[in-house]
């Protein structure tokens, strides 16, 4: 029996940007104008390119849709089909992921990032990338040693290995936390305790991580694929869990899926991945060279592969991904969803009822998976009523304000 593409229930409208007091007319009254004014300052670009800034962030409110110019991307011609339904509305009454990666999309216009060859593009977050690398540097040597002396133990002893892998899902789940597109102008603040799992199961409000460790466990010599979120920490505890999956041979192959280029100020590309691994060879602390150590010999042996591909910045759901990045992921074991946005892409950024079916929603996906969130936004589905009467008694913004979690598995 073929597959569904879609989901099983009736998709319901997207969210805007217009509404007053949502999330989405937030990002677009402050967030993004935040983000132009950091890469101005960070970056030393001519006149020219300042003032097409300037003039992006002072008219936010007031653009409509209109076409990316010529500027040498390779996805000229996709963004002329997504632009088509949108063309010459107001970005007000636009769906809020549509105009959210269309804004992006029109800062690497306004930056001429593609009027180089790749290997002299700028990333207009390198700055603040480096920043939050470089500020997270403590907290990832406390975590790295704890890793350490967890992961030394012998893999026989069932119980140390379970116990390794739920705290790497847990620190990878609260990792999410450190996200740039949430507060561009915080790229030098790190709070450990952000991060830290010890008495954060409260605020886990679906947790699927014991099922995950045992489903991992039964695996042997698979491909597991991760589409990945964030630079920066939280790429750190993705490639933590992935040194867990192929020195325990859990994992024979582990995927990489990364961003063509850059988007939503944090999110990891190829360089981001190779620079990090290289930053952390670096260090002063053996422990972390040795995981970088172990990390570019996966490279070089192929077992750690890093792949893009432009759907990754596109505003399509992930129901609409083409055939063959579809097929591709179908061969792995378990896939590994990062994050916020790819939330958002996973179930539809709509006006989804909280109790909708997470499996109905998600069926159409080609492989088991296990999506890792802290809440940004204001999708979720698979909660229980009484649980969102409490959530929303306890903490009017808890579905935005990052303090929240959810590990959801779905096979």
């Amino acid at each position: 029996m073929n597959q569904p593409l879609r989901p099983k229930l009736p998709i319901p409208p997207q969210l805007t940007v217009s509404e007053e007091g949502s999330f989405a007319y937030y990002t677009f009254t402050h967030r993004v104008p935040a983000t132009i004014k950091q890469i101005i300052a960070e970056n030393n670009y001519k006149s020219e390119i300042e003032a097409k800034l300037q003039a992006l962030a002072q008219n936010l409110l007031h653009e409509t849709v209109r076409p990316i110019n010529n500027d040498g991307g390779r996805d000229l011609a996709a963004w002329a089909e997504y632009i088509k339904p949108y063309q010459s509305r107001s970005w007000l009454d636009c769906p809020f992921y549509f105009i959210e990666t269309y804004f992006y999309r029109r800062l690497l216009e306004a930056i001429e990032y593609f009027s180089v060859e790749q290997e002299q593009r700028i990333d207009p977050f390198k700055l603040q990338k480096r920043l939050g690398l470089t500020n997270a540097m403590l907290s990832v040597r406390i975590e790295v040693k704890n890793y350490h002396n967890l992961h030394r133990c012998p893999q026989e002893r069932n119980d140390i290995w379970h116990q390794t892998l739920l705290y790497l899902l847990y620190l990878n789940l609260w990792g999410n936390r450190a996200d740039l597109s949430l507060n561009p102008t915080k790229a030098g603040d790190f709070n450990h305790e952000q991060i830290q799992i010890q008495n954060q199961g409260e605020y886990i409000i679906l947790n699927d991580a014991p099922v995950v460790a045992n489903y991992i466990k039964d695996l042997s010599q698979q491909r597991v694929d991760f589409i990945v979120d964030n630079s920066g920490f939280e790429l750190i505890s993705d490639l933590l869990i992935v040194d867990f999956l192929l020195t325990s041979n859990a994992a024979a192959i582990v995927y990489l899926h990364l961003k063509s280029h850059p988007i939503f100020v944090s999110d990891a590309m190829v360089k981001d991945v190779e620079e990090t691994i290289d930053f952390l060879a670096n260090d002063a602390e053996p422990e972390v060279r040795e995981l970088a150590i172990r990390l570019k010999k996966y490279l070089t042996d192929k077992r750690l592969k890093l792949v893009n591909n432009l759907f990754w910045t596109t505003p399509l759901f992930f129901w609409s991904m083409p055939s063959q990045l579809r097929q591709d992921l179908a061969q792995s074991s378990l896939v590994f969803i990062k994050g916020d946005a790819n939330y958002r892409r996973l179930v539809g950024d709509c006006y989804w009822d909280k109790t909708s079916s997470f499996a109905d929603i998600c069926s159409y996906f080609p492989a088991p998976f296990v999506t890792l969130r802290t809440l940004k936004s204001e999708v979720i589905v698979g909660l229980e009523q009484d649980q969102i009467e409490q959530l929303d008694s306890e903490d009017s913004k808890w579905l935005i304000n990052g303090k929240r979690g959810l590990i959801q598995f779905l096979i």
